[in-house]
């Protein structure tokens, strides 16, 4: 079982199945919300998943059609979102986990807006 939470402690949750493979997200909105170079997320089931602390204070912002951002209220932290035509999976930010996550990253993903300063000299695959 994975275990994660918000940086005040407020949310936490768990997660009984594996992730999928990490991806880091080098788009604008991806950059804006984790406010640096990039995001790093898996994607899990929702059947999987679930909060067991602090699910009052959890926010949701649509930050773009049909993509709903899931936040904790007090501190802020990005936690996941859910698109509305893929409900049943929930694309998690793996920078909330406290535990390990048992899979490494697998690729860079809208490397085509990165942040400028940026250089990635990793090898992984990258997708524009």
């Amino acid at each position: 079982m994975l275990k994660g939470s918000c940086l005040c402690g407020a949310v936490r949750y768990e997660i009984d199945g594996a992730l999928e493979a990490i991806t880091n997200c080098h788009c604008s909105l991806c950059r804006k919300m984790s406010g640096s170079a990039f995001s790093s997320g898996a994607s899990v089931s929702q059947s999987e998943f679930r909060i067991v602390a602090g699910k009052e204070m959890l926010n949701q912002w649509e930050s773009s059609p049909g993509y709903f951002r899931n936040f904790c209220s007090r501190c802020g932290s990005p936690l996941f979102k859910i698109k509305a035509k893929d409900p049943n999976v929930i694309r998690l930010r793996v920078g909330s986990l406290d535990s390990d996550p048992g899979v490494k990253i697998s690729k860079h993903m809208h490397v085509k807006s990165k942040a400028p300063w940026v250089e990635l000299n990793d090898g992984l695959p990258q997708t524009e």
